[in-house]
């Protein structure tokens, strides 16, 4: 894959990305290669005592060991928008690195939330209002926020993911469940948009506040690919729905 794929950025910006403050490379979890780490990003300006809400991007793949998601472009770009919006933004590295890895990496994505809210004064966190934001085959790990949803998380959202086990979860599950916003690729591969109409339907079953976002035309990746006038409403709609769920 050529270098710069991997620096390409959101397709989106606002003004403050490049004023907010960014801790890099925190042990969130320890393992004997030398732990799991994410990046904090926090708005500029807060006082000792401020808190705001937190966003957790939740990347796809399997990926291979050791290439790090949260040093992407994308990521970065994504934990400098959050911050410039309002958010606490957390992008961290989860160790699926084979199909037979989600069980670890959905211990991960528990342990960097666990991580986070804990330790909620040194980031500036409110430990009760969070976002999860997925991506492409980060999708499953959507699904213990529906099975057994937790008080905290306020809202959920979806890019170009595989979302067919938070589906199921939904189907079986008897909520409340967090409000829902789905960023859909037209041109996305099959299974990943059957996916979508099968949450899609599962989540109307059952009553869920769910809005989808469809970019007819877009790629797998459209918010870095597709430097589009849709691309950038989807985001911008995507962070105007996080900051009327998590703000009180």
């Amino acid at each position: 894959m050529a270098d710069d794929w991997f620096q390409k950025r959101i397709v989106y910006t606002v003004a403050g990305m490049d004023r907010v403050r960014a801790e890099r490379d925190v042990t969130y979890r320890e393992t004997a290669d030398g732990g799991v780490k994410m990046d904090v990003y926090v708005p500029p300006g807060l006082s000792a005592a401020g808190r705001r809400p937190v966003v957790f991007f939740i990347h796809g793949g399997p990926i291979p060991p050791g290439q790090g998601a949260k040093n992407l472009g994308v990521f970065r770009s994504y934990g400098e928008l959050a911050a410039a919006s309002g958010f606490v933004g957390v992008t961290f590295d989860h160790r699926l690195h084979s199909p037979q890895d989600y069980g670890r990496s959905a211990e991960d994505v528990a342990a960097a939330i666990d991580f986070v809210r804990s330790n909620s004064g040194r980031f500036h966190a409110d430990p009760e209002r969070s976002g999860v934001w997925a991506f492409s085959g980060g999708g499953p790990l959507l699904e213990p926020f529906f099975r057994n949803p937790p008080s905290h998380v306020k809202a959920v959202v979806s890019f170009y993911a595989l979302i067919e086990a938070p589906a199921k979860a939904v189907e079986s599950g008897s909520g409340p469940f967090p409000p829902v916003l789905i960023g859909r690729a037209g041109k996305d591969d099959v299974r990943f948009n059957a996916s979508v109409e099968a949450f899609a339907r599962a989540a109307w079953a059952k009553g869920l506040v769910l809005d989808v976002l469809n970019h007819p035309t877009g790629q797998h990746g459209f918010d870095i690919l597709d430097d589009d006038e849709r691309s950038r409403e989807v985001i911008r709609r995507t962070i105007e729905f996080l900051q009327a769920r998590l703000n009180p």
